[in-house]
């Protein structure tokens, strides 16, 4: 069945990097600090406790604001005592910057490119990427393929590379998305297109370990990979514009590929893996999960479900104890057993949202810009609180390609933090 999805819909989705889920951390899970995409280890999920189970009508205590963080829908990481984003302003300047958790002053700010694709239409030329921080050291790609490893503390630029340039790489339309894995010594990244679909390179040195071509000499999507351990074999899985796929982590060995999740207008979501298990979603059309199992020539994926509905929308999904939650195309929040794809419970006209979880709940960023706080389980829908954060930006585009609120909360050391283009706050939610 094609899907009906209005050219709007098209475009809201192609600013997640998506893709993003049982990774290794760059920290460990314990952790209360957010040092990559999707948290700790890449599922959306962190382990903090002690935080509000209830927001006053207003919200929480809002600590700080800053307007002038420069544009962009990348996603902020938090380690310490600081906030690590990419942002840009104009199209000749995409940079890393350094701010302080305590007031959101500007620490150092580092140019690693320009902005990718800026005739792309529909129109959204912006950064996107989320930094990965690994010990004293960062991870930065830019939405025009610059690749580069900054020191935490200072900023300054350890080696950089160019993968649309090194590697004959192909982003999609709306350029490169994707936040880099860090794993053991390598750093993962997806150039795309005939030469290269992944590459594995040295963390310390940006030096080449191995090239992986996925058949079919696909663009890179919007998304990033995660690292999952099933079939026998660690691997790296990412959402490409025609699929699934899984690579060997120490050969870059292709050993599967799911299509269905593919069959949406654009490919963003991050895989979320739990045990032999690996969901994804397909926008506007549902989710599908496959079993990996072991082979005579690899690894298999068979298909356990794909089913309309499921969790699809923007900002990606969370698995909490034995069931899925995320928001869908239809405006739904959505909740279901990750293993049998039986929905429990939905919640109608909710919206679009980016979804985190923390101490048995559920943290969204809805598209207009407003934060939820809904309890994470399958007995029934249960909102815990709603608001508006305060002076907020306006969007540039309006009309059926209108540019809404993109960028994914996090929640680290007792905080709640969320950016919106220009503009960051911070909140406090320990109980």
């Amino acid at each position: 069945m094609k899907s009906k999805l209005s050219p709007s819909i098209t475009a809201l989705c192609l600013f997640f990097s998506v893709i993003s889920t049982t990774a290794f951390a760059t920290r460990s899970s314990s952790s209360p600090d957010w040092p990559q995409w999707r948290g700790p280890d890449r599922s959306g999920v962190s382990k903090e406790t002690g935080l509000l189970k209830q927001w006053p009508k207003e919200g929480p205590k809002l600590l700080w604001q800053v307007n002038d963080i420069g544009d962009g829908y990348s996603t902020p990481v938090v380690v310490g005592t600081r906030i690590y984003l990419m942002s840009n302003r104009g199209m000749d300047n995409e940079f890393v910057q350094a701010l302080s958790t305590q007031d959101g002053k500007v620490i150092w700010t580092t140019r690693v490119g320009k902005v990718g694709n800026p005739d792309q239409n529909p129109n959204y030329p912006k950064a996107r990427s989320t930094p990965t921080v690994d010990g004293k050291l960062i991870y930065a790609l830019s939405s025009d393929g610059d690749l580069a490893c900054l020191e935490a503390k200072s900023g300054k630029i350890q080696w950089q590379k160019n993968i649309r340039k090194e590697f004959a790489g192909q982003p999609g339309e709306w350029a490169y998305a994707e936040s880099p894995l860090v794993d053991g010594d390598m750093v993962i990244v997806t150039p795309g297109g005939p030469e290269a679909t992944l590459v594995a390179l040295n963390k310390k040195t940006g030096a080449l370990i191995w090239k992986s071509l996925v058949p079919g000499n696909e663009p890179a999507g919007y998304a990033s990979a995660i690292v999952v351990q099933a079939g026998g074999r660690r691997q790296y899985v990412q959402l490409l514009t025609k699929g699934l796929v899984g690579v060997d982590a120490k050969t870059g060995q292709v050993l599967w590929r799911y299509a269905e999740v593919a069959k949406g207008p654009a490919q963003y979501w991050t895989p979320i893996a739990r045990g032999d298990y690996v969901y994804g979603g397909a926008l506007g059309i549902g989710g599908g999960l496959v079993q990996l199992k072991a082979d005579a020539t690899g690894v298999t994926a068979n298909q356990v479900y794909f089913i309309r509905g499921l969790p699809n929308g923007i900002g990606g999904g969370v698995v909490i104890g034995d069931h899925i939650y995320g928001t869908e195309v239809g405006q739904k929040l959505v909740a279901a057993e990750f293993t049998t794809g039986k929905v429990k419970w939905q919640a109608d006209n909710f919206g679009w949202g980016s979804v985190a979880s923390a101490d048995g709940h559920l943290y969204l960023h809805l598209v207009n810009g407003d934060m939820a706080l809904v309890e994470a389980t399958p007995e029934a829908f249960r909102q815990k609180g709603k608001f508006t954060p305060p002076a907020q930006p306006k969007h540039s585009l309006s009309g059926d390609f209108g540019e809404g609120a993109f960028a994914y909360p996090v929640i680290a050391n007792g905080r709640l933090y969320i950016r919106d283009l220009g503009t960051l706050w911070s909140y406090d939610i320990k109980e």
